[in-house]
């Protein structure tokens, strides 16, 4: 074996605590913690791979580095370890580029890229976001053996600016086993998924998204790593009980339904590793948020409650991570997948919270799935759903993400919404139709941060899968379907200035009718404000048509029709609209207005 190599000697250029590989003018400094290591080599194009040549120094707390001139920024290098008889060649965990998962990892220089002079882009206010929950392997996928890319992605982002999308939210896109995966298998954590097209098409499509005022949430996988392609396991040759090494728990609190690849929170060195990760796509690739999968199996080992099984360093990790990002980038927003329907989930750190600005709320998607699905209106309770639009946790409306679909609403055994109503109809179909529109206005105009699913504004049918792009002939076909969402998203953002109300936090039932299905809410302003900040959103939950219906408004006076799911340019099921206004008057039941409200309907009336 060869140990030689003078320049290792030099420490003159080596980057300070920086890890993986850093680009600088003098070449490229590389960093690797492998605390069980004798020693550690580097191999690569700028050595010709000689496994032993270039030999690494050995820094305090296991860490080892090295300055190599003759490397730059695209070179493709490995770490080799030797561990006793282990001689180990392993990626950079810190690589921001590898060839792909069982290739090598790539030199990057995150300064390379260029984002222009004029991106000063800041997210939206959390009260106007829409968010759109996006796989870009299936986006915008070309043909049906190769998946999209971030590139092709691109391609359709005017479509989404028209809807009025302006957040959409990626599920993780870390490199990963083969070029297909929904991505909830990082074996690369740092690494932009080959297939995507690497850390600049990513880039790319953040930059495009940016020019059209769309935000770019991440969605990232702190419970588990892999576990396949895993270079993470076993890293430096040592582990316990036969389990992941260095980087992962070696006891019982390693075990995830992913398989033994629970990250040891109770390391500093992994806790460093993750949180560099999380402030890294925060701050170089610009994005505006995280959305945390599964936290329950972060701060619990089997996410049952049981508190034998908690993690108190994961809760550690996940306070550590929320008060990074809140400190240095305030308007980004942190987004927990929980499920568990606990304030302490968006309650900030000072007042013994997790500190996430939002989480996926359970008390609204569950309770509205099963409303929508079934099967008789008899068996629509208008109760659950009054109670899932106005829940909330603490005191602000928009800590909770509203929605019906997501991926793993629509997968896994579990249909779409029109799917499920109606078995292979690809969407067309009166009731599907109908009632998934009910489903998005819901969604819409309820107090939370509303997010769809790709497709659900075109009425994509079937299932999500990895395998299956998404059919954007369905845009044309069902555009009147579309136009709908559209008008909807408008005014939730209150484009017209007419339905600002939406934005707010405050909403109260003002009519429940359990056997009608009919149900109408107030969304406004408490503390005042102009007429746009007073809305009434009437509902009809089943296949009746009711003309002069009579129901209670918040004021007297003229209300004036701001939409109509039964307007013909909305549906090819619609062959009328009613009246543009809705006269409310002061009698012994109230304040009532008579509407003509139709089948499976939404009414929403605004002053403005």
């Amino acid at each position: 074996m060869k140990k030689k190599n003078r320049k290792a000697l030099d420490t003159a250029h080596v980057q300070p605590h920086a890890m993986g590989a850093t680009v600088t003018p003098q070449g490229v400094t590389f960093r690797v913690w492998a605390p069980n290591a004798q020693s550690v080599f580097l191999t690569g194009d700028f050595n010709k791979w000689k496994p032993y040549e270039t030999s690494m120094l050995p820094e305090e707390g296991g860490y080892w580095a090295i300055h190599v001139e003759e490397a730059k920024a695209g070179d493709e290098y490995k770490y080799v370890i030797v561990n006793g008889e282990q001689h180990l060649h392993r990626n950079d965990p810190y690589a921001r580029a590898v060839t792909n998962s069982v290739g090598n990892s790539l030199v990057y220089d995150p300064h390379s890229f260029d984002w222009g002079e004029d991106d000063t882009f800041v997210m939206s206010p959390h009260n106007e976001l829409i968010i759109y929950e996006m796989h870009i392997g299936t986006f915008n996928r070309k043909d049906e053996n190769t998946p999209g890319t971030f590139l092709t992605a691109i391609e359709r982002l005017d479509w989404l600016e028209w809807l009025g999308i302006n957040a959409v939210e990626i599920m993780p896109p870390f490199e990963f086993a083969g070029d297909l995966s929904w991505g909830y298998n990082p074996a690369n954590p740092f690494a932009i998924e080959t297939a995507y097209g690497g850390p600049d098409a990513f880039k790319t499509f953040v930059k495009a998204c940016h020019a059209r005022g769309i935000s770019v949430i991440l969605d990232v996988v702190y419970n588990h790593f892999g576990p396949s392609d895993l270079d993470l396991w076993q890293f430096d040759g040592w582990s316990e009980n036969d389990k992941g090494g260095i980087y992962f728990y070696n006891d019982w609190r390693s075990e995830t339904p992913w398989g033994d690849t629970r990250p040891d929170y109770g390391r500093p060195e992994v806790r460093r590793y993750l949180m560099e990760n999380a402030l890294m796509w925060l701050s170089e690739y610009r994005c505006d948020g995280l959305r945390m999968d599964m936290v329950p199996y972060i701060r619990n080992v089997h996410a049952d409650g049981n508190p034998d099984n908690n993690l108190e360093a994961g809760y550690t990790l996940i306070r550590e991570i929320n008060e990074a990002i809140h400190h240095h980038f305030p308007h980004k927003i942190t987004i927990a997948e929980d499920m568990h329907s606990m304030s302490q989930i968006t309650e900030s750190v000072e007042e013994g919270g997790f500190g996430y600005s939002a989480q996926w709320d359970a008390q609204f998607v569950h309770p509205m799935q099963g409303i929508l699905k079934a099967a008789a209106d008899e068996q629509r309770d208008m109760l659950a759903l009054e109670q899932a639009f106005h829940f909330r946790y603490g005191n602000n409306a928009f800590n909770r993400i509203v929605y019906t679909e997501s991926h793993d609403e629509v997968a896994n055994g579990k249909a779409r919404i029109v799917e499920d109503i109606a078995p292979g109809q690809d969407g067309n179909n009166y009731y599907a139709e109908k009632r998934a529109l009910l489903g998005l206005a819901t969604v819409l105009t309820a107090p939370g941060i509303p997010m769809l699913f790709q497709g659900q504004a075109i009425l994509e049918d079937r299932w999500f899968q990895d395998t299956d792009p998404l059919d954007w002939h369905k845009a044309k076909d069902n555009h009147k379907f579309a136009l709908s969402v559209r008008d909807l998203v408008r005014l939730r953002r209150n484009f017209h200035n007419k339905s600002s109300g939406l934005r707010c936090q405050s909403s109260e039932t003002l009519f429940l009718d359990n056997d009608d299905k009919v149900i109408a809410f107030h969304r406004y302003d408490a503390a005042g404000g102009t007429d746009s900040d007073s809305l009434v959103v009437i509902m009809n939950y089943k296949n009746v048509d009711y003309e002069a219906y009579s129901l209670n408004f918040p004021s007297e006076g003229d209300w004036n029709l701001l939409f109509n799911s039964g307007w013909e340019g909305y549906s090819n099921y619609n062959d009328e609209s009613t009246a543009t206004h809705a006269m409310a008057v002061a009698t012994e039941q109230g304040i009532v207005a008579e509407v003509n409200l139709p089948a499976y309907g939404i009414l929403i009336y605004g002053r403005g």
